[in-house]
């Protein structure tokens, strides 16, 4: 099997407050480029939108642009940036920090499909 998509024309582009997602989905990977804006806070842009109070998915990023700070719900907490590769577990919350945007890949399914999507 060989897949190619482009991001260039993304399958899906998902707008949220302070920023947006674009995604393509394939048959073993769903690939997202999310763009935060300065302002951009998990619990008060996208947590209206998820229905829970902190980001209950599982991500697999790479940080090309921008300072992000991730609390865990446990407590833990770090601050990523350019070059920073990270797995976050769900339970956390996310800001920007600073004033550039944030633009991280995140290759995980449940994220492409699901991130910042209002629950029916």
């Amino acid at each position: 099997m060989l897949e190619v998509k482009t991001l260039d024309k993304p399958d899906e582009r998902r707008d949220f407050p302070h920023g947006h997602m674009e995604a393509v989905h394939m048959s073993d990977l769903d690939f997202a480029v999310a763009t935060f804006e300065p302002g951009w806070r998990w619990t008060q842009d996208v947590a209206p939108i998820a229905g829970t109070d902190t980001c209950q998915m599982h991500h697999n990023g790479y940080v090309l642009r921008g300072r992000m700070r991730i609390h865990m719900d446990d407590g833990g907490e770090s601050e990523v940036g350019p070059g920073d590769v990270f797995v976050v577990s769900p339970g956390h919350d996310a800001w920007v920090v600073g004033d550039e945007p944030v633009v991280v890949c995140d290759f995980q399914g449940q994220t492409a499909r699901e991130f910042a999507k209002k629950k029916e």
